[in-house]
C-alpha cells in the first residue's frame, strides 16, 4: 500500500461542514467494519465492501486489528485531528495496527472505480494480554523468496 498525506494535522480547511458536523456531533461507531462476520472471546472478524464513492463513516478504534486487501483501489481516509491521507492498495496488502491503549477516529471513503473488499480481525485487549503474560512471541511468515 502506498499512502500519500493530503491535509496536514490540525487544517479543517478542506473538510466539509457535514463531517465536521459529524465528529462534533460524536455520531462515531464503535463498529470496525460494516458486518461482523465472527466474534469469540478473543476476535471479532469484521467485513467492509465499499462501492465506488461508498463511505465507511466515522470509526472510533481502540482496539488493535489487523486488515487484508481483498481487491485493488484507491481511497481517503479522514482522521479526527483533520489529516487525510489517499491510499493506493493492491489486492494482498495488509498491517497490524497497534493501538497502544489509545483511540482513533478515522473514516474510508472508495475513491476509485471498483469495490473495495477488506477482511479485519480486531483482538479484544484480554486476548493480547493473555499471550503477553505468558512470554509468546508472534513471529512475521517468512517469504518464500527468504
Amino acid at each position: 500500500m502506498n499512502t500519500l498525506e493530503i491535509n496536514a494535522s490540525g487544517n479543517f480547511e478542506s473538510w466539509s461542514p457535514g463531517k465536521i458536523k459529524e465528529l462534533k456531533d460524536q455520531r462515531i461507531s464503535n463498529d470496525l467494519g460494516q458486518n461482523l462476520i465472527f466474534e469469540n472471546e478473543n476476535i471479532r472478524l469484521w467485513e467492509v465492501i465499499l462501492l465506488p464513492n461508498e463511505r465507511l463513516p466515522f470509526r472510533k478504534i481502540n482496539m488493535d486489528y489487523s486488515w487484508v486487501s481483498l481487491t485493488s483501489g484507491l481511497a481517503i481516509s479522514r482522521y479526527a485531528d483533520g489529516k487525510i491521507i489517499l491510499m493506493r492498495i493492491d489486492k494482498g496488502d495488509s498491517a497490524f495496527l497497534k493501538c497502544k491503549e489509545k483511540t482513533y477516529i478515522y473514516d474510508l471513503e472508495n475513491k476509485g472505480n471498483d469495490i473495495l473488499f477488506f477482511h479485519l480481525t480486531e483482538f479484544k485487549h484480554q486476548t493480547i494480554k493473555k499471550y503477553l503474560s505468558k512470554g509468546v512471541r508472534l513471529k512475521a511468515n517468512k517469504s518464500s523468496n527468504d
